[in-house]
């Protein structure tokens, strides 16, 4: 079976790797799906650098697959042959949100939504976040993907 995992992913971080991660042990093939809107500023170029990122995080695991895409959710993952889109929440107002788009979702597409939560040493971090402290100079690292040869076994 097939799962879509979309998302900005700007950047991609430990949280969103643990989702990933997480995901492949329930399906057969999982799609980290790079979302942007067309009609929102930035740069189709900075979408192409998440998915080579994310590429190279997963490059040796054929069962991943990362493309972009400025189109709804579930016409995407119907477009990919996707049975499930995957989400994961970091808390209950994560949670609300993610409940109303996958019953929208199946509505319009008959796709369901499996949310997978945070680990809880994973769940303070966000995109946002991230993105903020690098703009004051901080080091990110640690809320940043480990290389595949480095990450802990059971995530």
């Amino acid at each position: 079976m097939k799962a879509i995992f979309p998302g900005s992913f700007n950047p991609f971080t430990r949280g969103h790797q643990s989702i990933a991660d997480r995901s492949l042990k329930l399906f057969d093939e999982l799609l980290i799906a790079v979302g942007y809107n067309e009609q929102k500023p930035g740069s189709a170029a900075a979408v192409q650098e998440r998915v080579e990122a994310i590429r190279r995080l997963y490059a040796g695991n054929p069962a991943v697959e990362v493309a972009s895409y400025s189109v709804l959710t579930a016409d995407f993952a119907r477009e990919q042959g996707a049975e499930v889109i995957v989400r994961g929440v970091r808390d209950t107002s994560d949670f609300e949100y993610e409940r109303n788009m996958a019953d929208v979702n199946r509505m319009i597409s008959g796709v369901e939504t499996i949310i997978l939560p945070s680990l809880p040493e994973l769940a303070a971090v966000s995109s946002s976040t991230v993105r903020e402290l690098q703009h004051f100079g901080c080091d990110v690292s640690r809320f940043m993907p480990e290389s595949p040869k480095d990450s802990p076994k059971n995530q």
